[in-house]
């Protein structure tokens, strides 16, 4: 394989990638009633994040790219909100919650940091 660029190589995406995982371990402890409610909105958000870095990564010009960074982020905005409602609802222990909010605040500012990148 050749040392082409590649969107697996941006640090967001890779965190963005382990966050994913993250989610998924704690989820398991969810009750089952939220299967098709908080649990499921959580995942869609959470991997809507490096997905949409990746295929804004695909896409031609950077101001398809850009609104492909946007959506990532706002799907990040999502699942901020949905984790803390996750806490509110006693699903998530404080020490998780806390460990879960600030890995996204990481992502968040690699992400609006990239986006500035990309826009200058």
């Amino acid at each position: 394989m050749k040392n082409e660029a590649t969107y697996r190589k941006l640090k967001v995406w890779q965190k963005s990638m382990q966050l994913v995982t993250i989610l998924y371990s704690e989820l398991k402890f969810f009750p089952t009633e939220e299967l098709f409610g908080l649990s499921s909105q959580i995942k869609r958000s959470a991997i809507s994040i490096p997905s949409n870095v990746a295929e804004g990564y695909g896409r031609d010009g950077k101001k398809d790219y850009l609104r492909f960074l946007n959506i990532s982020l706002s799907s990040l905005f999502e699942l901020q909100t949905q984790i803390e409602i996750a806490f509110n609802l006693k699903y998530l222990e404080k020490d998780s919650f806390e460990e879960l909010y600030e890995y996204t605040r990481e992502i968040e500012r690699m992400l609006t940091s990239f986006i500035r990148k990309i826009k200058d």
